[in-house]
């Protein structure tokens, strides 16, 4: 690998602690020289098409020239500057963007460095929202079974407590209901009754909209968001979108809330703002959520400001990210890759032990009953020349919406190949 030095993988191993993995048990970690388009070129000269887009962030394949000259040219004028007392144009013109792309009324941006954080300040936001009115009852988010919104404390609270990676941590957390989607009649029934009893004691109601993606990838149709709004507007109750994952085109549209027509009260962003570059998110409210911080009471405002927040840098990326977005046919691409995933991973159907396969916008998704030896369901993947990460009981993909149709296709061929002789 240029410009290493010579034994960095195996003498920084000892001092690295991977995510999500038993550190006594896991396999070693792949070591990766360098990335372009859809690949990842591994230091040992072995090349694999990434299917994940690395955890679905660089939606516009590695290395893009547009974003590289844009972090050349940020890094030349500011790489840096506290967003405390001080402002870039950088963040301005992002924000700007940003409120002109979501649907109309979110209008406020506030800027952190991750998801999780996104998540938690919009769950910040939601109760003082309450406070801020006077009123100290409405403590809880009301969020759904599938659901993953983050690892940090407050996140992992509004996460799945059965299903999820958190269940360790029950009885520390703060309490959160947790209920079923109103999917279909009788769950929106126990929906409806749960509100009637307990919409006083809470803030808002947290949510996926269209796709619960750590959790499962598990899909819901736009009736569900309708039917959140039109209950969060009965009881008057702020709605959350958690778009992390499905902004930026994942779905089909720019934002999944487009497919219902329902417009958040605050919605989160990470993950493809930056086109998988550099850390950034954004946490947008409406202009009602905003009032209720607007005060001559310092008490009132939120007192909130992550040290790298609104980096310079990650706002240039991010940009330069929507530029490509205006520029290129992203959306057209996602609909030919929804068509070749349908097409791709239909022959899954048929084979022992898979219990559902699925498809909305660039995500494709084959449930199996179950994975008995998941690390070495990954080094089959590896093997055949494809980086697919699948967790739980899920194979699933998420290319870069730019990945071209020969480089799609050796993806789709490699799933269905790798878990048919995973089932003989």
């Amino acid at each position: 690998m240029a410009d290493a030095p010579p034994g960095w993988y195996v003498s920084g191993l000892p001092h690295i602690w991977l995510p999500y993995n038993q550190m006594k048990t896991t396999p070693p970690p792949l070591a990766v020289a360098r990335t372009h388009g859809s690949r990842i070129v591994l230091a040992d000269g072995r090349e694999l098409i990434d299917g994940i887009a690395s955890w679905w962030t660089a939606c516009h394949g590695y290395n893009h020239p547009a974003i590289r000259d844009a972090v050349r040219a940020q890094l030349d004028a500011m790489p840096h500057v506290m967003f405390g007392g001080l402002v870039h144009e950088p963040a301005l013109t992002l924000a700007r963007r940003l409120t002109a792309l979501l649907p109309a009324g979110l209008d406020r941006v506030f800027f952190t460095d991750s998801g999780s954080v996104a998540v938690e300040v919009a769950m910040k936001m939601a109760v003082q929202y309450w406070l801020n009115r006077g009123e100290r009852g409405r403590t809880r988010l009301l969020a759904f079974k599938g659901g993953y919104h983050g690892d940090t404390f407050a996140t992992m609270a509004v996460c799945d407590p059965d299903e999820g990676m958190h269940s360790l941590f029950a009885g520390v957390l703060a309490e959160h209901p947790v209920i079923a989607l109103p999917c279909t009649e009788e769950s929106a029934d126990a929906f409806d009754r749960f509100l009637e009893q307990h919409a006083d004691t809470l803030a808002g109601i947290l949510v996926e909209p269209l796709v619960q993606g750590a959790g499962g990838m598990l899909l819901h149709n736009a009736a569900v968001l309708r039917h959140l709004r039109r209950a969060a507007d009965k009881y008057g109750l702020l709605l959350i979108f958690d778009e992390i994952f499905t902004g930026f085109g994942r779905t089909g549209t720019l934002f999944a809330c487009e497919q219902a027509g329902v417009t958040p009260d605050i919605i989160t962003l990470s993950k493809a703002l930056t086109g998988g570059t550099m850390a950034l998110a954004a946490t947008v409210a409406s202009h009602s959520v905003f009032e209720a911080f607007w005060s001559d009471d310092k008490l009132h405002a939120l007192m909130h400001g992550p040290t790298y927040m609104a980096n310079p840098l990650a706002c240039a990326v991010a940009n330069a990210s929507l530029d490509l977005f205006a520029q290129q046919p992203r959306l057209a691409q996602v609909a030919a890759i929804s068509a070749a995933l349908v097409q791709g991973l239909a022959p899954c159907r048929g084979l022992p032990g898979v219990r559902d396969v699925r498809v909305l916008g660039a995500i494709g998704v084959v449930e199996l009953d179950r994975i008995e030896a998941l690390d070495a369901l990954k080094a089959r993947f590896v093997a055949a020349g494809v980086w697919v990460r699948p967790f739980r009981n899920i194979v699933y993909l998420t290319p870069a919406l730019t990945i071209d149709a020969d480089d799609l296709a050796l993806l789709t061929r490699a799933v269905v190949t790798v878990l048919r002789a995973d089932k003989k």
